[in-house]
């Protein structure tokens, strides 16, 4: 099993260039603010999945096999392929076998790697048959995906939970349409906050998340000290994302398509 050491799309919350490798794990002035960011198609072909599954942890394959709640067979194979390629990549950073990579968790359930996380902050998110992570060089970040929301169930999660000028501002919204995107943005950047303080979602309903981005969080409540900056990021299909990082200093996005291509029914892993 081999990863394609190429990328090929750039993007950023502030002007960048061309970059290092992305197997590069030294917090050099080109990768120390850098974000990349891997979009992954999760409905991929058996022998992809069974790849994958070849590299899951005892914990992970529990969830797989239904082993406590129910899990449809589609749900299976998408967990597996988000699970499988973050370890791909994960494990790349801190040049470890994928299968030798060990996560630990923080109070709220946020994922790290339990040697060398000091050196890669990790997050990952999936919805349908969109997953992203986000990889940096040990900065605290968070991500988020969201298949764009219902306008009704958006419209009465926003009036609950949201701050009163966005569930205003959501109002507003042109057609229904245009406010299942706005809220599913603001979901999105809240999502995005909360995974990057390694808080609690119920943490972050009242931060002001409305406006243009990239936006600069300076007071986070409860969910911890310092600032947090954040973005959206474009992803293809019926989906929205957004992602955060801690502290003061603008972060560079790069961003990665991840595609998996079989050949003679040996598993090619490409980066592109």
């Amino acid at each position: 099993m081999t990863a394609g050491p190429a990328t090929d799309t750039a993007s950023a919350s502030t002007s960048t260039s061309d970059v290092a490798s992305t197997s590069d794990t030294a917090s050099t002035p080109d990768t120390a603010d850098r974000v990349d960011l891997w979009t992954i198609p999760t409905d991929q072909p058996d022998e992809v999945v069974r790849s994958l599954r070849s590299l899951l942890d005892r914990d992970e394959l529990a969830r797989v096999t239904g082993r406590g709640p129910a899990r449809d067979p589609v749900a299976g194979r998408r967990f597996t392929v988000v699970h499988g390629v973050v370890r791909l990549l994960v494990a790349e950073r801190l040049g470890l076998h994928p299968a030798e990579l060990a996560w630990r968790y923080g109070p709220h359930g946020k994922p790290e790697p339990a040697v060398g996380h000091e050196r890669v902050g990790v997050s990952y998110s999936g919805s349908g048959a969109l997953a992203v992570l986000a990889l940096t060089a040990g900065r605290p970040v968070g991500v988020d995906v969201e298949e764009v929301h219902d306008a009704r169930v958006a419209t009465r999660v926003a009036e609950r939970y949201f701050p009163g000028a966005e569930a205003e501002f959501l109002a507003r919204s042109a057609s229904p349409a245009v406010l299942a995107e706005r809220f599913t943005t603001l979901w999105c950047r809240r999502e995005a906050c909360v995974k990057a303080y390694g808080g609690r979602l119920v943490q972050g309903f009242g931060l002001p998340l409305a406006g243009p981005a990239p936006l600069r969080l300076a007071h986070p409540g409860t969910l911890g000290e310092g600032p947090c900056l954040l973005d959206d990021v474009p992803v293809p299909g019926p989906f929205r994302a957004a992602v955060a990082v801690l502290g003061e200093q603008p972060f560079r996005l790069r961003r990665h398509r991840w595609k998996a291509l079989s050949e003679a029914c040996q598993p090619f892993w490409h980066r592109n």
